[in-house]
């Protein structure tokens, strides 16, 4: 089992757009039991708290339900439980190697695609559309790069 953790700084917008997102592509693929697919904040802030509203609109007009999702901080023992653990942005990626240190299984999502830039937060930004793009340009990405490198 490939076990896949989005990573962002609350857990309300982009890592659980990102988690629902991969889990519908990898279900639609048929391959959705060779993955455990979840996503943490690198942040306290909204511990327990649902899906950002923003969110929860793209995800349900894909027929897409995150009700049950609560935010969640990213702990020590995820780096021994996840074989990719993946950021949203530079400042994720920095709290990721605070926690962890460095390690092989800390990788950027946009990094998939070739793209040297983060997922802009749409908590400041406003702009879940443009944030949706990219979460799918990512996960679109990382499935190719477990398909190229015979990982599934």
């Amino acid at each position: 089992m490939i076990k896949v953790l989005f990573v962002c700084h609350g857990n309300i917008c982009r890592s659980p757009m990102a988690e629902f997102l991969f889990k519908d592509y990898v279900k639609k693929k048929n391959v959705e039991e060779l993955f455990h697919i979840a996503s943490a904040a690198t942040s306290s802030e909204e511990i327990g708290n649902p899906v950002h509203y923003g969110t929860k609109k793209i995800l349900n007009s894909l027929g897409i339900d995150c009700s049950s999702k609560r935010a969640r901080k990213l702990r020590q023992e995820d780096i021994q439980q996840y074989d990719f653990i993946i950021g949203m942005d530079q400042y994720n990626l920095m709290n990721m190697t605070r926690l962890f240190g460095t390690h092989n299984k800390i990788y950027s999502l946009l990094e998939f695609a070739g793209l040297d830039r983060d997922i802009s937060d749409p908590w400041y930004t406003g702009d879940f559309q443009k944030t949706y793009e990219d979460i799918c340009i990512g996960i679109e990405s990382f499935y190719q790069y477990l398909v190229i490198n015979q990982i599934i």
